[in-house]
């Protein structure tokens, strides 16, 4: 039965509200011992990851290879919300704790879809401004009764997990630069371990530790060194120093290295594994203009909980010219290698080369590549650093790379099955374009990258493809793989049935046989789906949940290639599925207007002008030629009155409570007739091609 609070929502859109939670509910048992034994309690997705491990497999088989075409819809919760959701469920004892867009939290009946309550943390929606892929977050932690939101603006937040109300709240950044938190904290040792991004618009890195307790900060290690003038924050940084070319001034724009997604604990061992981003900015010419490898950008770090200090590391990505983090998952695995026993870390970045890498020395034992790779010919292995192809340096001209900055893999979370032996990959195609932008100066603010906006103004479907990988981290090698037309696909869960759960980005829900890929189940959602599923029980009964929402950095920016996914109505929903299950979704209406002939006022110059303008300033959100991938509206279709107040929006924040920010400390009104003049150029375009029988 469909079940949604609409009327409640409504009641408390500014503030947390409750009602009564049901008995069984359990947040206030988890603690150190219960998180370290998550794998034994499979009934409960106990953190992001569903275990230490990251492994994302769960030990349920009620619902496996045989009855999985019985499968139905047991409930839907609506989010009210339009933009892309990519939180993971956290289920503790018959409650889904979870979170959309903005960093609102939810907490549901997990047998019901009942509405408990929810926190809305009230960020400024001049944060819309200052993100890099969207207003998302990926979950909470639970622990000792309190659930832990990182929010968009950079605040660390302690909620009581039966009413939802701040149990305490600090601020982790420094707000006057571009920080932001869309990942999901980890709850280690009695600390909540929480990173930041922004490294595209100009941040220096770091992960912290605070204090379950009290959110008083217990440790912070920098992924990059500061000012060459000022002492290191910690004895790591001197010999990071030395890989840089401070003539760069990269301290300046912050120099990258963000950590915004990737984290993994080994209890025995008592490392914590961290994953890095890229440079600010992403250009190694500008931003170390000398060379050098720059750490820690591109890395996995191994770090002592209990004081943060480093134990190893391994960069991916030395020089790191392309965006390609090392922010993806990692997971932990016990493998069988050559005949020895190995405590392995499992990763494949965006770098696209799949990294078997010994988890207690940190030193590589196999790296291949998983998707076509063009900018480096093989990682060697007698250094364990990548053998650059020759002839893509962008300093003077126009090279294609792959995979793009959207990586071969990018945050949607893998998952590794022990029982299969495989590794199961939301993979993707899609190459980018890169130039060196001779003109870059550092904009405080704003998108700080380096090269060229402009390459390209079209971003074509049929250059890019999406399929869930099913990889053998022993052999290296492709074992089967689900083929899709289009990239940015769900996460992946796989579970004890010999089944593999993932979304798609063209708007279903598929649950494949792990062992060959043969599809057994798939259902309509309605949008694209970019979170990963999570499993558990309730009286006895198995469920599966997805958070469903189309959103992200692909589908706001990617222009005709996200559009491909053919998302007309992005209605965010928590999805939860049962056998025998036979609720329907709500229907809800695509809305899509006439179009208006307007005439295109300007000259040839001025629409080349407003087309650089527009990919400088606009692109990102709005799509590539300004076409929309279905999270925000397209700017081609707009109502006519809209041009006219063009000004309005962009100068003087007409539409911020919307997300849409202001940016008049870059442009003026003659900039802004001129992306006025390219989107009537554009529009005019779209006109033509209706027309066209």
């Amino acid at each position: 039965m469909h079940r949604t609070l609409l009327p409640l929502l409504l009641t408390c859109a500014l503030l947390s509200c409750s009602v009564s939670t049901p008995p069984g509910g359990g947040a206030a048992f988890v603690d150190d011992a219960r998180l370290r034994a998550a794998r034994a309690e499979p009934g409960n997705w106990l953190t992001y990851g569903g275990d230490y491990g990251e492994q994302r497999f769960s030990r349920l088989d009620q619902i496996n290879e045989h009855n999985v075409a019985q499968l139905g819809l047991a409930w839907a919760f609506e989010t009210g919300t339009k933009r892309g959701l990519e939180a993971t469920p956290i289920v503790v004892d018959g409650v889904i704790y979870t979170t959309g867009t903005w960093s609102v939290v939810y907490a549901v009946d997990a047998r019901s879809g009942e509405l408990l309550w929810r926190h809305d943390p009230q960020v400024e929606r001049r944060y819309g401004g200052l993100v890099c892929c969207d207003v998302v977050n990926r979950g909470v932690a639970v622990y000792k009764g309190r659930v832990y939101l990182g929010v968009l603006d950079g605040r660390l937040q302690a909620l009581d997990a039966k009413t939802g109300a701040v149990v305490w709240s600090v601020v982790t950044v420094d707000q006057e630069r571009p920080y932001s938190i869309t990942m999901a904290p980890r709850i280690v040792k009695g600390k909540v371990i929480i990173g930041n991004g922004g490294a595209e618009l100009g941040v220096r890195g770091y992960v912290s530790a605070y204090d379950a307790a009290t959110g008083e900060l217990v440790w912070r290690f920098y992924t990059v060194p500061g000012d060459p003038a000022k002492p290191y924050e910690h004895k790591e940084l001197e010999t990071a120093a030395g890989t840089w070319d401070p003539s760069g001034a990269f301290w300046k724009v912050g120099g990258g290295g963000t950590v915004w997604n990737a984290l993994a604990f080994d209890p025995e061992l008592d490392l914590l594994y961290v994953g890095t981003g890229n440079g600010s900015p992403w250009s190694w010419r500008v931003r170390s203009p000398g060379g050098g490898d720059n750490l820690y950008l591109c890395s996995i770090l191994a770090l002592r909980p209990d004081t943060g200090e480093l134990v190893w590391h391994y960069q991916t990505t030395p020089g790191d010219n392309w965006d390609y983090t090392s922010t993806q998952d990692i997971v932990l695995a016990d493998l069988t290698i050559a005949g020895q026993p190995r405590k392995v870390l499992l990763h494949a970045p965006k770098n696209g080369f799949f990294y078997v890498i010994d988890r207690i020395t940190g030193v590589p034992i196999s790296a291949e590549p998983f998707v076509e790779v063009s900018w480096a010919k093989r990682i060697d292995p007698s250094t364990w650093r990548p053998e650059l192809t020759p002839g893509l340096d962008y300093q003077n001209t126009i090279v294609e790379i792959k995979p793009s900055p959207h990586g071969g893999h990018n945050w949607h979370s893998m998952s590794f099955n022990p029982q299969t032996g495989l590794v199961y990959i939301p993979a993707q195609e899609v190459p980018y374009f890169f130039r060196l932008d001779p003109a870059w100066r550092y904009l405080p603010g704003a998108w700080n990258l380096g090269y060229d906006f402009t390459v390209a103004d079209e971003f074509p479907r049929e250059v890019v493809s999406g399929h869930l990988l099913a990889w053998d981290p022993v052999a290296q090698k492709e074992v089967w793989r689900a083929q899709y037309t289009g990239p940015w696909n769900g996460g992946a869960l796989s579970t004890a049935g010999n089944l593999v759960f993932q979304g798609t980005a063209h708007g279903s829900f598929v649950a494949y046989r792990a062992t060959d890929g043969k599809a057994l189940w798939e259902t309509p959602v309605s949008t694209g789906i970019v979170a990963a599923p999570v499993t558990y029980t309730v009286d006895g009964e198995q469920y599966v949940a997805v958070m469903a929402g189309w959103g992200g950095a692909f589908a706001l920016a990617a222009g005709d290639a996200a559009a491909a996914a053919g998302v007309t109505n992005n209605e965010g929903h928590l999805l939860v599925y049962k056998l025998g299950g036979d609720a329907t979704l709500p229907v809800h209406e695509a809305q899509q207007r006439e179009l208006d002939a307007l005439p295109a006022d300007a000259d040839a110059a001025q629409v080349t002008l407003g087309n650089r303008l527009f990919h400088r300033w606009c692109g990102t959100c709005h799509g590539t030629g300004a076409v929309s991938g279905g999270v925000l509206p397209d700017l081609r279709r707009s109502q006519p009155g809209i041009f006219d107040i063009l000004d309005d929006i962009v100068l003087e924040g007409a539409l911020l409570q919307n997300g849409m920010p202001r940016f008049d400390d870059w442009l003026d009104s003659k900039d802004v007739a001129a992306i006025r003049s390219y989107l009537l150029q554009r529009r005019r375009a779209l006109t033509d091609k209706a027309a066209t029988p």
